[in-house]
């Protein structure tokens, strides 16, 4: 029992996103966004955890928020271009912002790609749940089309908000707070 408590006392960081992504995933599940008051407090607290923790190392509290800023920006880095064309929320953007200002660059590049292969799971599997595999198949080659004829982000930003209404849509935060947290279990970091 004492080495449990031990873990974690020693893994908590990685408790405290767990906790955020379940709530931001509860409510990009409700909303279809994952709100500002959420994700901003979050992204400061990582790097005031940061700064603190590194202080108390001896390494310097500089060193905790550089680590801390880099992880936020390769966050941020994950799901800007799919945001920058319409393809993803500005809150999903913030969400990965957070988690890398709490577990920094290599982890948040990880959690991120687990969460892409189970976002990509969720995405087939609410199409063919709902028999609509011919549509959206075709729909995702004509996309794809767009990105590589039309190549300005603004121009298909505007023609994914036309398009928004036709598509069924996935909360993106689902799948970021699954494949996060799925990513901590393998890498025993919650226990």
């Amino acid at each position: 029992m004492e080495s449990l408590m031990e873990s974690f006392v020693h893994n908590w960081p990685y408790w405290v996103v767990t906790l955020f992504v379940i709530v931001a995933a509860y409510i990009d599940g409700k909303e279809l966004r994952v709100p500002n008051k959420l994700t901003l407090p979050m992204i400061v607290a990582g790097w005031i955890y940061s700064m603190i923790a590194y202080h108390f190392t001896g390494e310097g509290w500089y060193v905790g928020l550089g680590w801390s800023l880099a992880g936020t920006a390769v966050g941020l880095a994950t799901l800007l271009p799919a945001y920058s064309i319409g393809g993803m929320g500005a809150g999903d953007v913030k969400m990965m912002g957070a988690i890398g200002a709490w577990i920094y660059c290599a982890n948040t590049f990880y959690a991120f790609c687990v969460s892409a292969i189970v976002g990509a799971v969720l995405s087939v599997g609410m199409v063919m749940w709902h028999r609509q595999g011919r549509k959206h198949w075709n729909q995702f080659f004509f996309i794809i089309n767009e990105i590589v004829t039309v190549k300005n982000p603004e121009t298909l930003a505007t023609i994914a908000a036309e398009r928004k209404s036709s598509m069924r849509l996935l909360p993106y935060g689902i799948p970021i707070a699954i494949g996060t947290v799925l990513y901590f279990a393998w890498m025993g970091m919650l226990i």
